[in-house]
């Protein structure tokens, strides 16, 4: 599987991003994607996450209601979607592939993307 994340860049507090994800490699119904971040200084953390087919989406608490993952099945991309961006959203976000039943833990997750940077100033 190879991952390739794009979309990071520079932006204010309270503007928007949208990360993608191109997904190669194997076939792409047996697995879920999730987008992870990672602050500097700190763990890299689980943002959301919906399999290619069926299923649902998850999110992390600071993720509901602002952040919105999506997918284009015949692209073989996966979106994130980020409105109300703020300081402590600062991080490399990577995207991930893992097994249909894993609960956003990143462990489960086997293949990783390179990450794209996201800046949030204030």
């Amino acid at each position: 599987v190879q991952l390739q994340a794009c979309g990071g860049g520079l932006v204010q507090a309270g503007g928007s991003l949208r990360l993608s994800c191109a997904f190669s490699g194997d076939t792409y119904s047996s697995y879920t994607m999730g987008w992870f971040r990672q602050a500097p200084g700190k763990e890299r953390e689980f943002v959301a996450q919906m399999p290619w087919i069926g299923g649902f989406k998850k999110y992390a608490d600071f993720a509901k209601g602002r952040f919105t993952i999506s997918k284009d099945n015949g692209k073989r991309m996966v979106y994130l979607q980020m409105s109300s961006l703020q300081p402590e959203d600062t991080a490399i976000y990577y995207c991930a592939a893992g097994p249909r039943s894993t609960y956003g833990v990143i462990p489960d997750y086997g293949h990783w993307g390179q990450g794209t940077l996201v800046t949030v100033s204030s």
